[in-house]
């Protein structure tokens, strides 16, 4: 048995970059041992890293800020160097897919994207020192289950590239669908189509977020209920046509 002290120390020479077996060797513990607390154990604090400094492309950025809200994530590698950033694109939206990859890549030039396959969907991922830094919404635990909060300098990028937010946050968890009813005309029933965006996300911060960027450019919102956000209104649709559209 090792106390807690013991256990952070070897946890501590992982997280700065030291392999597993040179650990064991230091350590005198089994790497079986510390690969099992690495699970066990809440996060320890990271070497620090240099600040990267502003996105390369604030109008890139936006856009995958409202991907990363919705479909994204931010994993450390097992090592300690480094993080993954995920996003995932479902394979109904190639073009999506193609957007997420070039929003990245402006976003931070030169660095390496890849997709890995999943069943329906790919995991749109890039390696990096930095991502936190770029997403400082990176935490412990899901989103919904945690607050969610712009930093003044993404605040001021969101006010300054409002749609491309938007159009993000669509992509990620949003659709444009057409709806039906009908109408009594001339005492006959008819069919009356219209369409209508939607936003669904379980965090009420990132709603917020979504609702507060709609007002700014002029678009009227409805909130079905406490996930779902419906804009139905002729000239907001309209709007939205015009920047955002279907994804495809």
């Amino acid at each position: 048995m090792y106390d807690v002290s013991t256990r952070k120390r070897a946890l501590t020479l992982v997280s700065q970059g030291r392999s597993l077996n040179s650990v064991s060797r230091e350590t005198c513990i089994s790497r079986a041992a510390i690969r099992s607390w690495q699970h066990r154990l809440e996060p320890l604090p990271r070497m620090a890293v240099p600040d990267p400094g502003p996105p390369a492309d604030n109008c890139a950025y936006a856009y995958l800020l409202g991907l990363y809200l919705g479909d994204g994530c931010i994993s450390a590698h097992t090592r300690g160097t480094g993080f993954y950033l995920r996003i995932a694109c479902a394979d109904a939206w190639p073009g999506l897919l193609r957007q997420c990859h070039e929003a990245i890549t402006k976003v931070r030039p030169g660095i390496g994207v890849y997709a890995l396959q999943k069943q329906g969907y790919a995991m749109v991922t890039s390696y990096s020192r930095h991502w936190p830094a770029l997403f400082p919404q990176h935490g412990p635990g899901r989103k919904h289950e945690r607050a969610i909060t712009l930093e003044p300098w993404q605040q001021e990028i969101v006010d300054a590239h409002p749609w491309e937010f938007i159009r993000g946050l669509i992509h990620s968890d949003g659709c444009r669908i057409t709806n039906w009813t009908t109408r009594l005309v001339a005492g006959e029933q008819k069919r009356y189509e219209y369409p209508r965006y939607f936003f669904t996300n379980l965090s009420g911060d990132i709603i917020r977020l979504f609702t507060a960027t709609l007002g700014a450019v002029g678009v009227q919102w409805k909130q079905a209920n406490d996930r779902n956000i419906s804009i139905a209104r002729k000239a907001s649709v309209a709007l939205m046509d015009a920047h955002v559209g279907p994804k495809h």
